[in-house]
């Protein structure tokens, strides 16, 4: 054992900060675009909102979506791996959800779950230190909306955490006080709990009550869709058996699945299509969705200042900092201005590929029109990186004139069919899912089944992909999908 020194060449691939600000541009869909201009209009006063006559902003504003840029192009060039490039702590979630034509949208009112929750807490006759334990434990409700924490662990978390010693027998009755809340079900510890609390809140009737006597006695039967086993078991009719499990399969799995990440929120969430196609007499029309976006240019004022304090013959330590700090200002507005082109001409250049390999979907609608499009035919048309087209193409959305896509649905594998045509795998999922809709429920396929019936239409599909696909369509297996 000894120390020894080593020489050793390596080579690093570091990013520019124009490279980071353009790659962090092509991640954010056109709904959070004026957002994050405006977090930088308020940290940077540099730069400005509105045209510059001085500069003459307003030309390059206007030529920035259909003109090729000028300067160097920070994402066309192989020194470098993007994926290298991941940062998922400064990565945004994006909401998507529908938008109408005039692409005025509805925004969303939101209510967390516990807020929800804690309103119903003052309604009862819980005393203050009962209130106190109720709002811990729908702290522990997860966004699903069931509770998993057994009462052990619930009375031993709180002894823990806030020091409070509360008898099991408290515990238990708060949480059951709890599952009597709105939504139906929640709090519950399980699935089948909560359907059966969803049940008790329900009108009795002969159906509810055959179907509680279902969940509570002869679940695994009812998940395992064994019907001739709970016939002969319960000994009831097959009309009866119907009934109840029409009740069943109205309950929620899910009582919070109307929160969504924490929020409840109107099912119509606010979408802001990125690109809008129209077809002008067999011409298609790309325009980037950019009307809301303000022209952005360098302050005057802070170039002048930086024009001054250069010029100065003053060395001392202040006006260094004050030429430092100004010059630090209007690069980085220059920069981001420069970020917003650069994404304008990388999601422009990205769109025309996409229009031109997707040409029939936009001039005819409906997915038959779709070919084969693999992100990496759309890095070699474009040149530029594949991860790149897989940024411009996440979150994104078109408007075309047969509705609102996300880029995603344009890019799909390929099939061969019998008679060596290729056709995508997107074609064979929806005619596999024409035939499990029209099967006989009684007697549904299997997969061996689908197999020859795929057979029959041409497409030569092997067992393992017709899973894979069954799965990907949530489509359950023939078991799980036979009826009385």
């Amino acid at each position: 054992m000894g120390l020894t020194l080593q020489q050793r060449q390596t080579q690093q691939m570091k990013l520019t900060p124009a490279q980071i600000q353009v790659i962090k541009m092509l991640e954010i869909p056109a709904c959070d675009l004026l957002q994050r201009i405006n977090e930088e209009l308020q940290d940077n006063p540099a730069l400005e909102e509105g045209i510059s006559d001085v500069h003459g902003n307003e030309d390059d504003n206007e030529e920035g979506n259909d003109n090729e840029s000028e300067y160097n192009n920070p994402l066309q060039t192989d020194d470098f791996n993007y994926d290298d490039y991941i940062n998922d702590d400064d990565s945004a979630d994006y909401d998507s959800g529908s938008v109408s034509s005039t692409i005025e949208n509805t925004l969303s009112t939101s209510t967390t779950l516990f807020d929800y929750l804690k309103q119903q807490i003052y309604l009862t006759n819980m005393t203050k230190p009962e209130r106190h334990i109720a709002k811990w434990v729908i702290g522990n409700i997860d966004d699903d909306g069931y509770l998993r924490r057994t009462t052990e662990q619930l009375v031993d978390d709180l002894a823990f955490q806030e020091g409070l010693s509360v008898p099991d027998a408290q515990m238990e009755a708060i949480v059951e006080r709890i599952k009597q809340f709105d939504p139906a079900g929640v709090a519950a510890k399980d699935l089948q709990e909560c359907l059966i609390l969803q049940l008790k809140q329900r009108p009795q009737t002969p159906a509810t009550q055959l179907a509680t006597e279902i969940l509570s006695h002869y679940f695994e039967s009812y998940s395992k869709h064994q019907y001739a086993k709970m016939l002969e078991s319960m000994d009831i009719t097959e009309d009866e058996l119907k009934d109840a499990i029409n009740e069943i399969l109205h309950l929620n799995q899910k009582p919070a699945n109307a929160f969504i990440g924490n929020s409840i929120e109107s099912r119509q969430m606010t979408i802001i299509p990125d690109f809008v196609v129209e077809d002008r007499d067999g011409d298609l029309v790309i325009m980037l969705n950019d009307g809301h976006v303000p022209p952005l240019h360098v302050s005057e004022d802070y170039q002048q200042m930086l024009q001054t304090y250069s010029g100065s013959d003053s060395k001392n330590k202040e006006d260094k900092e004050a030429v430092r700090f100004i010059r630090a200002k209007i690069d980085a507005a220059d920069t981001f201005i420069q970020a917003i082109r650069q994404r304008n001409e990388t999601l422009m250049r990205t769109m025309r590929a996409i229009v031109a390999a997707q040409r029939d979907f936009f001039l005819q609608g409906g997915d038959y029109s779709l070919k084969p499009l693999r992100m990496q035919d759309i890095a070699d048309i474009t040149g530029y990186d594949v991860s790149t087209i897989s940024r411009v193409s996440n979150s994104k959305y078109v408007q075309t004139e047969y509705g609102i896509f996300p880029l995603k649905h344009f890019f799909n594998e390929s099939t061969t069919n019998t008679d060596g045509e290729e056709v995508t795998t997107r074609e064979v999922k929806k005619i596999l899912a024409e035939i499990v809709d029209g099967e006989d429920k009684t007697e549904p396929k299997n997969d061996g089944q689908l197999v020859e019936l795929l057979k029959e239409r041409g497409y030569n599909i092997a067992r393992r992909t017709i899973a894979k696909y069954r799965d990907l369509l949530g489509i359950p297996v023939a078991r799980l999908r036979k009826k009385l």
